[in-house]
């Protein structure tokens, strides 16, 4: 760390908080330096064992290049990998059991059931199995002793009654499945969160004498009840829990559950007042009463008008078919777009396509799922439910699904691109100078008033917050206006 490096009032107050001892719980908001804060920790710890935690290895590795020796970097799971009998972690680089064979030997067919469209449609064996594998993922991944019914999740088009009825159901081959996935006798392939909940009901104990957590917001279940039996150390959880987005795989808002003394970082670094207010005009309609506060020496702007177009260095979206509508237009235009996606991932959203165009059932992607034939995709794609969905049925619509497999072929690096194109989820924890925003958000109208659920309106301040400079919000401006106002008191 730079010796001109100068502490804020509120990371001094952490610092002075984690030397005091017992644990603590910081609050930092969108690039308000939590990393450096941190660094400053250890150098304070520095004649005790410190452990830092992170769920990304990328994120692990760079972080240990800033903390002093007396400081482990790790990935939770490294921790799981090297606490659990080599047998276990030997059976992940085993082929797995395909899904549709793991239903059949569960003597499991097919399953008809109805859905909010107010059709029947038929759940194939492939999609019982992977739903009874995702189970097993979400049971490893949570604190709970043994599997229920909430671990199982359905297809969001299937109708709220029939989906209960399908999780109670199933709930008995997830148990079966978890059972197979820990006997020691076993030789089938398993998921890395099994060697985790194995590691976790075996009450490790992680030797430091201090734990950094970062990223605590995200944490799932399994991770926080590992961590509440460390009572030898002192823990440090960090993280901010507007900047949870990750229910739909079972994470917790650990910050939430955290009991331990509190600490701010509402200081930004990362863009100027601006920017600054309109994120915290997001973290109000989250009930949020303090403002995230951005640096005056940095100049932020933001472009609201349509009719203008200014250079970008990122274009977020909140669904992978925005994205991929995005890479179109930008390659129709003459740009060299990068795309955080796989080619595999879109050249799926083709097969998928051509599968159902053909009156087959298409297993991939998870989007194409439950539908019979495009006619019906078609359709739930022009309902309100399903606006999802029609950036890409417009494409194979006007284009073809060889048009998807051609823009596969032709996406940049990121580093010769002019832009790079990502979902919110994708652009979590990055920042760049300019960035746009698209409007796929899922406002709704309640009682007349135009409203976001609280998992969007997460989306959407992690959407405004990685912008540096510039952050065109011109596609989200009408809905922004509408939204605030109808937040606002009367």
């Amino acid at each position: 760390m730079s010796t001109s490096f100068k502490p804020t009032a509120e990371q001094r107050a952490v610092v002075e908080a984690a030397i005091g001892g017992g644990d603590l719980k910081v609050k930092a908001y969108a690039g308000a330096g939590k990393t450096s804060t941190l660094r400053l920790v250890a150098l304070q710890l520095t004649g005790k064992r410190g452990a830092y935690l992170a769920f990304n290895k990328e994120i692990a590795n760079s972080a240990a290049r800033g903390f002093p020796p007396n400081v482990s970097s790790r990935t939770v799971h490294s921790l799981a990998y090297a606490g659990v009998d080599r047998s276990l972690t030997a059976r992940v680089n085993l082929p797995a059991e395909p899904l549709h064979e793991l239903s059949a030997r569960y003597g499991i067919g097919a399953i008809e059931v109805p859905t909010i469209a107010g059709r029947n449609v038929e759940i194939a064996p492939f999609e019982i199995g992977r739903m009874i594998v995702d189970g097993l993922g979400r049971f490893c991944r949570s604190p709970d002793a043994t599997p229920r019914p909430s671990h199982i999740p359905v297809d969001e088009k299937v109708q709220e009654q029939a989906a209960d009825w399908l999780r109670e159901n199933l709930l008995q081959s997830v148990v079966r499945l978890w059972h197979e996935s820990i006997d020691p006798r076993g030789r089938s392939a398993i998921l890395p969160d099994v060697y985790l909940k194995v590691w976790a009901q075996q009450n490790p104990r992680i030797n430091a004498d201090f734990i950094l957590f970062d990223e605590a917001q995200d944490s799932d279940g399994v991770m926080m009840s590992v961590l509440g039996r460390q009572r030898h150390a002192q823990i440090i959880y960090v993280g901010d829990p507007y900047q949870q987005i990750y229910e739909w795989r079972g994470a917790i808002n650990a910050m939430a559950q955290i009991d331990a003394p509190e600490r701010p970082l509402t200081e930004s670094f990362r863009f100027g007042p601006t920017l600054a207010a309109l994120a915290s005009r997001v973290l109000t309609l989250l009930r949020e009463p303090t403002p995230i506060r951005g640096q005056p020496g940095i100049g932020s702007i933001m472009v609201e008008d349509p009719a203008l177009s200014p250079p970008v260095d990122a274009i977020l979206c909140r669904k992978n078919v925005t994205a991929i509508w995005q890479l179109a237009a930008g390659l129709e235009m003459g740009h060299r777009p990068a795309i955080r996606m796989s080619a595999s991932e879109i050249v799926a959203f083709a097969d998928g396509a051509d599968q159902l165009l053909a009156g087959r059932r298409a297993f991939r992607p998870l989007a194409f799922a439950l539908f019979d034939s495009w006619k019906d995709v078609q359709s739930f794609a022009r309902c309100a439910a399903g606006q999802d969905l029609l950036p890409i049925v417009q494409i194979v619509d006007e284009r073809g699904t060889d048009y998807l497999r051609t823009l596969a072929q032709r996406v940049t690096h990121e580093r010769e691109a002019d832009y790079v194109i990502s979902t919110v989820h994708r652009a979590k924890g990055l920042e760049w100078k300019r960035v746009k925003v698209v409007n796929d958000f899922r406002f709704t109208i309640a009682n007349g008033r135009l409203t976001l659920d609280e998992d969007e309106m997460r989306l959407l301040y992690v959407a405004v917050t990685r912008a540096q400079h510039v952050l065109d919000i011109s596609d989200l401006r009408e809905a922004l206006l509408r939204l605030f106002v109808s937040k606002m008191p009367f």
